[in-house]
């Protein structure tokens, strides 16, 4: 019984870009030069604006006091019954 082919061949195929032990060659780092000061500009301020937005988050988010937000005591929790909504028998509102 022979072995069948597909489980001889390498998980990657090989690039002319990379060595046999799947570093980057000297071909593919010349490829790469000329966008790496592009790419990391752009890196650089796709990162400023998701920390911007970030810290203008929190900042908004800080100073608000909640004022508007009316915090029940537990005296009130214990003289008022649980609000429900009026409902019949028959499902209709009164």
């Amino acid at each position: 019984m022979r072995p069948s082919s597909h489980l001889h061949q390498p998980l990657l195929k090989r690039s002319s870009y990379y060595t046999p032990d799947y570093r980057q060659s000297p071909a593919l780092i010349r490829a790469r030069r000329p966008y790496l000061v592009k790419n990391a500009i752009t890196g650089l301020a796709i990162g400023g604006f998701a920390i911007g937005v970030f810290a203008f988050t929190l900042k908004a988010v800080g100073q608000d006091t909640f004022d508007d937000v009316i915090v029940p005591t537990d005296s009130d929790k214990l003289s008022q019954p649980p609000k429900t909504p009026n409902v019949s028998a028959g499902g209709a509102r009164s």
